[in-house]
C-alpha cells in the first residue's frame, strides 16, 4: 500500500509525482532542489547555501511523515558539477549523526530548473 506525504513547507511537486511516498515501513522522499517553497524561486548563492535549502525541504517532508534525518538510511546526491562536492559534503555532514546513511553521489548533465544539486532520501519509519 502506498500513501502520499505532502507539506506546504517544501516545494510542491511540479510534475506527476509526490513529495514522498510511504510504503510499509519505508519513506521515499522525492529529489529536492534548492527552491524556496514560500516564493517558488531557486535560492541564489553558494553551493553551501543551496545545500542547506535542500536539507530544509527534505526535513520538512520528513517531519510531515513523522520522521527525522536520524531515520534516513539512503541518500542520492546529484551535482551539476562534481567540483561542488567538498562544499556540499561539508554541509551534508551536519544533518546526519553516526552512522551516516548509505549514499551515492553522481554528476548529472542537467537538473530540474538548472539547479546545481538535487538530493533524495529513503527513511525507515
Amino acid at each position: 500500500m502506498r500513501q502520499a506525504v505532502a507539506t506546504p513547507s517544501a516545494p510542491r511537486a511540479i510534475g506527476p509525482y509526490s513529495q514522498a511516498i510511504r510504503a510499509g515501513s519505508l519513506l521515499f522522499v522525492s529529489g529536492q532542489i534548492p527552491m524556496d517553497p514560500a516564493t517558488g524561486q531557486m535560492v541564489e548563492g553558494s553551493i553551501a547555501a543551496q545545500t542547506h535549502r535542500v536539507f530544509q525541504n527534505l526535513g520538512a517532508i520528513l517531519e510531515a511523515a513523522g520522521a527525522s534525518f536520524d531515520q534516513v538510511v539512503r541518500t542520492t546526491v546529484y551535482l551539476a558539477d562534481m567540483n561542488d562536492f567538498a562544499a556540499m559534503n561539508e554541509v551534508y555532514g551536519t544533518y546526519f549523526s553516526s552512522p551516516a546513511p548509505a549514499r551515492a553521489t553522481v554528476q548529472a548533465a542537467k537538473l530540474p530548473r538548472d539547479a546545481r544539486l538535487e538530493i533524495d532520501v529513503i527513511a525507515s519509519l
